[in-house]
């Protein structure tokens, strides 16, 4: 093998170039596998959970359709959870009975065993649940000890698992807690192997609250796809300090190709100060395109979807370069 490797370095021989015309062969597919970057929608969740406006069941549908249309490969609809809790994710289980047709993979998020029942009944088959690094966290989110969370999403897990159901496991507060500060990085390294042992479809490091920094994205997920490689790994960042558009091309460089994101840049979480928008979908795209990465997303209807959720809210929404895409969308146009 070092010897075939000189020689091709050297450039002789017809074995060579045959060796260097599979070598580009292997390359070529190589880089079409990697240069694909999956996006999960979470306007319609996400983006609406928190807002203080009144919003429709209609409404929600029209934004969820209008996502649909633009292609996105994956689509939060909604949370199974208390209305109590979180009034605006009410009638989540009408929307998932009619939901559009299209290429879109359609998922929830649930916060515990009954709201996995309850997506099931509906047709779910892509859940999401949220596990916090912290224990403050947990608490104020879902009402539940650090170890109670864990046991929880064991639970789950084992029983997607004999359900074929994808559950995609999310790390919250990774990077900083709102009640606690800084996580360490190793805490969380080790939460993400204990959460890997149950084979999650895929697990998503979460920047709950828009703390974190490129530098320590990279770190953390150079690390995570060492350990466990980029295609069960993912990434979910918020906007609050600026760095989130940074941040998503520190994963990239990682090795990460999974990302949530939020049409307009709307979101944040009810139950962590601080957590303002997540980094826009449009934002995302327009870099990934532009960086040779191919997302399947059609940048017209995207725009389409921004216009909608300015209706819905009653005010501008838009990522960071929302005037010039609304100008330039035909660079992006798949």
């Amino acid at each position: 093998m070092i010897a075939l490797g000189l020689n091709i370095l050297l450039g002789s021989g017809v074995n060579d170039k045959n060796a260097c015309q599979r070598r580009s062969s292997g390359d070529t597919l190589r880089t079409r596998m990697v240069d694909e970057v999956i996006i999960k929608e979470v306007a319609a969740r996400d983006g609406l959970q928190a807002q203080s406006v009144e919003i429709t069941l209609d409404q929600r549908r029209e934004l969820i359709e209008a996502l649909a249309r633009s292609n996105v490969p994956e689509l939060e609809i909604g949370s199974f959870v208390s209305p109590k809790a979180v009034p605006q994710m009410a009638g989540t289980d009408e929307l998932a009975r009619d939901l559009p047709r299209g290429n879109s993979k359609f998922s929830a998020l649930v916060p515990n065993m009954k709201g996995y029942e309850l997506a099931r009944r509906e047709g779910i088959d892509q859940i999401a649940i949220v596990l916090s690094a912290t224990e403050q966290m947990n608490q104020n989110n879902i009402r539940k000890s650090l170890d109670d969370t864990f046991a929880m999403a064991g639970d789950i897990l084992a029983r997607a698992r004999d359900e074929g159901v994808a559950i995609h496991a999310y790390l919250a507060v990774a990077f900083e807690c709102p009640y606690e500060g800084k996580v360490s990085p190793q805490v969380v390294l080790e939460q993400a192997s204990e959460l890997m042992r149950n084979n999650p479809a895929r697990l998503v490091i979460a920047d709950t609250i828009g703390a974190a920094n490129p530098r320590d994205v990279k770190a953390m997920m150079t690390e995570l796809v060492t350990q466990f490689g980029a295609e069960r790994l993912g990434c979910h960042f918020h906007d609050t300090r600026a760095m989130g558009l940074a941040n998503v091309f520190a994963a990239l460089e990682a090795g990460v190709r999974q990302f949530d994101s939020s049409a307009g840049g709307l979101g944040g979480c009810p139950f962590a100060p601080g957590a303002k928008g997540n980094v826009a979908t449009e934002d995302v795209v327009m870099m990934c395109e532009s960086s040779g990465f191919s997302t399947g997303i059609d940048m017209e209807a995207l725009l389409e979807s921004v216009a909608c959720l300015t209706r819905m809210i009653g005010s501008q929404q838009g990522g960071r370069a929302h005037y010039w895409l609304t100008n330039n969308w035909q660079k992006f146009s798949n």
